[in-house]
Formats: C-alpha cells, structure tokens, sequence
C-alpha cells in the first residue's frame, strides 16, 4: 500500500503563487546561509558547498509535494542554470563556486533539476524526478562531507581522487533514499528493496568516475532512469 495516500494533505494542491513563495524562500535561505558561511566561518570552500548542494536539492520535495506545475520547474532550471554559468564569471555565488578547483556542477545541478521536471511531470512520476536529484543531494553532498573528514582509505580512477569511505557513503545514502522514495509510492513489495541496490551500485560507479561536475548531471539523471525502467519492469 502507498504511504502518500495515508497522507491525504500532501495531495492538496495550493495556489501557484504559495509554490512559487515556499520555493523561493527555502532556496534564498539556503543561498544566504551560504554567504554567511562564507564570510563568517573557517569552513572549507568545499564543505560550503556541499551543504548548499545538500539544502538546494530538497526543492525537488518541495515541488513535488506542492504539485508544482512542469512549465514552473522547468523555468526555474533555466533560470537557476543561466546565474549559474554567469556565475562563473561573475562572483554571484562566492559561496558555492570558490572551491578551488574547475567544475561546472552548479551549472549541470541546475540541468540535472529542469530535465528531470521536464521528463517525468508528464508521466505522472514526479518521485522518480525527487529520486535523482536526492540522490545527487544527499548521496554525493554526504560521501564528500564524510570522504574530506574521514576518508584515510584512497584510490584514484581517471585522475579523480576519491576515498573508500565515501564512496561507501554514497553508495549507502543512495539506497537509503532510493527506498525511502519507492516505498512511500509503493508501499512494502520486494522490487521496493531490490531496486535500490542497483541504483546504489550505478550511481556510485557514476560518481567516481565523474570529471569537471559531471557528475551532477549524470548521476541525477542515471539513477532516475534507472530506478524509473527497473522499477517500471518488476512491478508492471
């Protein structure tokens, strides 16, 4: 049995100006928190930008638990993937993009959100959009945290300097989210369980061999494609 129709609110749908007011203000406030961290804690760049990471991808809840409309995620990916190429060149976001290293995972987070909206608003499947960029979010926002303080454990593929410890992160936060998603959808079946371990194993694979943030596009987009046809395949 689903979950969500024991939740009978979350199927209410508010006036699109609510959406666009509630999205805004968390998004802003993560934003926010950012600079302030920037300017007034000793925390490393990257560790910045990873809680960033971790805050802004809870839109995808936001928006699915709103029943926010496509043309509105949609837009708002455009949006947020243009300030995030001006960013680059401008110091918009000082607290996000200053990590010392060249990436354009702002700018593929950014895609990653609108292309996912775009794709599965119209099927109807809003919680396999809210599985890859949660998995994104939470998965590799986590497995950096954990790999820049614990990882002692290394190795290196393409260049890409990652540590066991977060590779494990990621591959255990990412079924973690995976299950919570599928069986809040779909209730206690075995596909529910099953699936993620696949998704937990592709997207960890996907990370470590990411380059330039890549991976903020690739991993979002192969979780939630494959959760999406294996899901789709075991429960008809």
């Amino acid at each position: 049995m689903s979950l969500l129709k024991e939740v009978p609110w979350l199927l209410s749908v508010p006036p699109l100006w609510f959406q666009i007011a509630v999205v805004a203000t968390w998004v802003g406030s993560v934003l926010l928190l950012a600079e302030l961290l920037n300017r007034f804690v000793s925390l490393e760049p990257e560790m910045t930008r990873k809680l960033v990471h971790i805050g802004t991808g809870q839109v995808i809840l936001l928006a699915w638990w709103l029943q926010i409309p496509a043309w509105v995620g949609i837009g708002a990916g455009v949006l947020a993937s243009a300030i995030a190429l001006l960013s680059y060149r401008f110091p918009l976001l000082p607290g996000i993009n200053s990590v010392g290293r060249q990436s354009f995972g702002t700018f593929f987070y950014a895609v990653s959100i609108g292309v996912l909206i775009a794709w599965f608003w119209p099927l109807q499947k809003p919680e396999y959009a809210a599985l890859g960029i949660l998995v994104m979010a939470w998965g590799d926002g986590l497995a950096a945290l954990i790999g820049l303080r614990f990882g002692r454990n290394r190795y290196e593929l393409w260049g890409n300097k990652k540590s066991w410890e977060g590779s494990f992160t990621m591959a255990l936060v990412t079924y973690a989210v995976c299950y919570g998603i599928l069986v809040m959808v779909q209730g206690f079946i075995w596909p529910t369980w099953l699936v993620p371990i696949a998704v937990a194993i592709f997207a960890t694979g996907l990370e470590a061999f990411s380059k330039f943030g890549i991976d903020n596009l690739t991993v979002p987009l192969g979780s939630a494609a494959l959760g999406f046809f294996l899901n789709n395949w075991l429960v008809g």
